[in-house]
């Protein structure tokens, strides 16, 4: 029994209903931020998280994670739509379901990054962070053209 159903659609919750293949494939094959990312790192950064998973009959369509201390931050990461299902709202979909589900349980704060989606992420309520010079990182992850042309058969 999935969590909701839209136009076909199945949303889960459940961390058994994830492809880690497809999700493995689609990150490290498609995403920009996740280029090269092992197949490993994809199951373990699922079991670390609150997978989100859109499915449509017996395939999974789309997915996000989200990285909580489930009281007051959510960090909602690996967006992602198949090719195939993209122009439906299944983006919005999943983070207005992330967004309704974490919020009924008390959270306040929900951040993400994108690169080309911040119409998706503004529907659903997102803005530019007050104060980004409060941020630091540590980002030690290679760039996707260091990942792309380190793989067998690059261009």
């Amino acid at each position: 029994m999935s969590d909701r159903s839209r136009d076909g659609y199945d949303l889960f919750t459940d961390p058994a209903r994830v492809d880690v293949d497809a999700v493995h494939r689609w990150l490290s094959q498609e995403s920009y931020w996740a280029a090269g990312r092992a197949r490993d790192l994809v199951a373990r950064s699922i079991a670390g998280s609150l997978p989100y998973s859109v499915w449509r009959d017996d395939a999974q369509v789309a997915f996000a994670r989200v990285v909580t201390d489930g009281a007051t931050f959510a960090w909602i990461c690996d967006v992602f739509v198949d090719s195939g299902h993209r122009g439906h709202g299944l983006g919005q979909w999943l983070i207005d379901s992330i967004v309704a589900d974490l919020s009924a349980d008390g959270l306040q704060r929900f951040l993400l990054a994108t690169r080309d989606a911040h119409e998706v992420y503004r529907r659903s309520g997102f803005g530019p962070i007050a104060g980004p010079s409060r941020f630091m990182e540590i980002d030690r992850r290679p760039t996707r053209n260091t990942i792309l042309a380190a793989l067998p058969d690059a261009e």
